[in-house]
């Protein structure tokens, strides 16, 4: 085990750590956390924009360095976005993520052990599975 899920308080392992780690990334916004004003990855500040082209570029952008700034045992090989005209009406879409799985990086062994996916899917609320 590696962690404590923040939802339900129990015992989580290495890899559900390393998501939960982004989820918190993804969610904070820029300047929100006063002992470390540059935490986040600037996905908040985007919400509520035009939906086109360029902001799901941004999206792609802003993902892939969100992770490789603060989450060193996910090093990103691509962002894809996966979004049809029906589920942005909704307002709701899919990331997926394909990322090099390093779990002993915290220990300062950056040693791939294998190329992982996740998505994170996007609407009234961001959820990394």
């Amino acid at each position: 085990m590696s962690g404590v899920d923040r939802h339900s308080g129990k015992l989580i392992g290495n890899f559900d750590s390393a998501l939960q780690s982004i989820e918190v990334v993804f969610t904070t916004r820029i300047g929100e956390r006063v002992m470390r004003r540059h935490f986040g990855a600037g996905l908040a500040e985007l919400l509520g924009r035009a939906t086109t082209p360029a902001l799901f570029a941004a999206w792609q952008l802003l993902v892939a360095i969100g992770i490789d700034l603060w989450e060193p045992r996910f090093r990103v090989r691509g962002v894809y976005v996966s979004a049809t005209s029906s589920a942005l009406a909704l307002g709701t879409t899919g990331i997926r993520v394909e990322v090099d799985w390093r779990p002993r990086a915290l220990q300062g062994d950056l040693t791939v052990e294998s190329v992982r996916n996740f998505t994170i899917r996007l609407g009234p609320t961001v959820t990394i599975s």
